[in-house]
């Protein structure tokens, strides 16, 4: 619609005549494009983008829908056809447009609104969660109700997975790295089950299909086969930085090196292309180049050959499948779908470490080509949510990896929304961009943020990350709390006024401010032993039993908080110099596997005066000395690392 309508002079005069035209980028304004997204779906029955809506002055729709063309084609109707009746209708009947847009915006709120006081927080649920033995996370029908919905979500996404190319359901398909998540913790639970299987399938389809950039590195946006072969070629900061995390928690679990490979290249890519010079990370680049999708990144054989010569070429196509007849629009999307490399090593006098030393210098010399092409439109918006999302991932990336460079950009990114994207007041706001900072923050900033805190002091140990995101977190609690529904709104009290205030508990292609908040309350708790972190972790997990026990698979983030609190509390505290080389292998060895339910402290420096019961874990005769506790129990501490790995052994 942008290229056909939007640009068009036509379109303008005829919208400039009747309306006033608002153009909304919902990644600066989350909250409106979450608000009018529930009237599209009211009123058409489905929702998605372009979003399209007429309103009154008031803001009150009463036309919405997605895809427009500019005249009317094959049955759809026309955008011009469509403004001129409307406005014609505006002149002629404004008071019946105005009723339609009081009567849906009514019906939407009644809808959308949760009955006061009906059912309370502490009310009995079909299961009794909140009766008999206390209630909450440690309670037995807790735990009975929150297995029953995380066993649901699992029977539902394995009859949804795809055996043959993995991933779930049918074209177009999205990474949705949340769910994968979900299932690598299932899998540790259910190890008989099939969650692991499908994770690897899924991770090894994405990483070889042409959705994953094999020239320059990074995932694309979503795939538009079922195959993972042919992609929408934009590429979107928080894909990467969640993919990142689920390659790395995958690499914990099985260590097998082409996770490691591509977490490693995802940074690659980020640190190179997407990130400011100041340290914070834009937020996309587009499919289209020169107005052509995809232009930027197919290839033709004949290309290859004249860049790296006969042999080098031949090989190169024939492990990335480019043939003369090409599998995207008569070109090449280079891919490892055909698991031809093997084959290609057999019949190569080369053996494999030479092939891909090969294949690697021929791949840097098709980015050094490609680099020379006219590069996709970046978007150079810097958003706190999805920085929060990425210094998340490098900061995992720090601790799985052992790589300096990921904690260093992580700090740096966290800096910079410090730095810019922070009121004096300390209020954070959403978006910056060329010096403008702008937009009240949102809970998905809040939430998002103080995650990657708390990953950036499991990294690092500086103390100043674990204040930061206690404090971002009380005043997530004094801007976005729901008192009487329970939950976190979108957007803080301070905000702009809309018709209603939107919450959001579905985890889409990211995760839900609600569920990421769920996860850092208990992580909250657990790191602090404030029993008040632990009750509103209570309360959130618990506010929206109804919309999990509907359809629980669509919620994998939340469910994975429902996963944390079911297990027992694990805590490493390693007291000695952060910079002593026994604390670095031991936080390194602590790391090596996939420890989700576990928390990391250091007693050094002023962590004491944000956990008060830190110095009963004394430094013991000047050496590095670590204590591993499960449940509120401590083993013996231990200063020698062969000791310390039989200690994380029988945990």
């Amino acid at each position: 619609m942008e290229r056909e309508s939007f640009e068009d002079h036509e379109v303008a005069d005829l919208l400039n005549r009747y309306f006033v035209a608002i153009k909304v980028d919902r990644e600066e304004r989350p909250d409106v494009d979450h608000l009018y997204m529930a009237f599209c779906q009211a009123l058409t029955g489905s929702g998605g983008w372009p979003l399209n809506l007429i309103m009154t002055p008031e803001k009150k729709p009463f036309f919405a829908g997605t895809y427009f063309p500019k005249t009317e084609r094959y049955g759809r109707p026309g955008l011009m056809e469509l403004l001129e009746q409307v406005g014609t209708l505006w002149k002629t009947n404004e008071v019946k447009l105005r009723q339609s847009g009081d009567q849906i915006v009514a019906a939407v709120h009644s809808q959308r609104t949760v009955p006061k006081k009906s059912t309370p927080l502490s009310s009995p649920l079909p299961n009794d969660l909140t009766s008999k033995d206390g209630g909450g996370p440690t309670s037995v029908a807790f735990q009975t109700w929150s297995e029953q919905l995380i066993d649901k979500a699992y029977q539902y996404l394995a009859q949804s997975f795809d055996v043959r190319y993995g991933g779930f359901g049918q074209a177009p398909k999205f990474p949705t790295p949340h769910t994968l998540t979900f299932l690598l913790r299932y899998a540790q639970d259910h190890p008989k089950g099939k969650a692991q299987e499908m994770v690897r399938k899924t991770l090894d389809g994405m990483a070889e299909g042409g959705i994953y950039d094999h020239v320059g590195f990074g995932f694309a946006r979503y795939s538009t086969d079922e195959k993972w072969l042919v992609p929408h070629f934009e590429k979107m900061l928080y894909d990467n930085a969640l993919l990142s995390l689920a390659y790395l928690e995958s690499y914990q679990v099985d260590h097998h090196p082409q996770d490691a490979q591509v977490a490693k290249e995802i940074f690659t890519y980020v640190l190179r292309d997407m990130t400011s010079p100041e340290g914070g990370f834009y937020s996309a680049e587009d499919a289209d180049a020169e107005g052509v999708e995809g232009k930027f990144h197919v290839w033709t054989p004949e290309e290859i050959e004249t860049l790296l010569g006969k042999d080098t070429a031949a090989m190169y196509c024939a492990v990335y499948d480019i043939t003369s007849e090409g599998n995207f629009e008569g070109k090449n999307i280079p891919n490892l779908l055909l698991g031809t490399l093997r084959k290609v090593a057999r019949d190569n006098p080369l053996d494999m470490a030479n092939v891909l030393q090969a294949l690697e210098s021929a791949r840097q010399t098709l980015f050094a080509a490609r680099e020379k092409r006219i590069h996709p439109h970046k978007d150079d918006k810097i958003l706190t949510a999805w920085n929060g999302l990425m210094i998340s991932a490098l900061a995992k990336g720090a601790q799985v990896l052992g790589l300096d460079t990921y904690l260093e950009a992580a700090e740096k990114a966290a800096s910079f929304v410090l730095t810019h994207l922070q009121r004096s007041d300390g209020r954070l706001l959403a978006r910056y961009r060329e010096g403008d900072a702008a937009y009240t923050g949102y809970l998905d900033d809040y939430a998002f943020f103080i995650s990657g805190l708390l990953e950036l002091y499991s990294a690092s140990g500086k103390p100043q990350y674990l204040q930061t995101a206690l404090r971002l977190q009380e005043e997530q609690e004094r801007l976005f709390l729901d008192e009487e529904g329970g939950g976190y709104y979108l957007t803080g009290s301070d905000a702009e006024e809309l018709i209603f205030r939107p919450k959001e508990s579905y985890d889409g292609a990211t995760p839900a401010g609600n569920s990421i908040s769920a996860l850092n309350l208990l992580k909250l708790a657990r790191l602090t032993g404030d029993e008040r972190w632990e009750r509103k972790a209570e309360q959130q997990l618990l506010a929206f039993r109804n919309v999990l026990e509907e359809h629980p698979s669509g919620y994998t983030a939340f469910l994975q908080a429902l996963q944390f609190a079911l297990h027992p509390s694990q805590e490493l505290i390693l007291a000695g110099s952060l910079d002593a080389i026994q604390l670095t292998e031991m936080r390194q060895t602590f790391f090596s596997t996939f420890r989700p339910y576990a928390s990391l402290l250091y007693q050094e420096g002023s962590l004491a005066e944000i956990v008060s019961w830190i110095k009963d874990y004394p430094l013991e005769t000047g050496h590095v000395t670590a204590y591993l506790c499960q449940n509120y129990t401590c083993q013996r501490p231990v200063q020698q690392i062969e000791e310390f790995k039989i200690l994380l052994k029988n945990l």
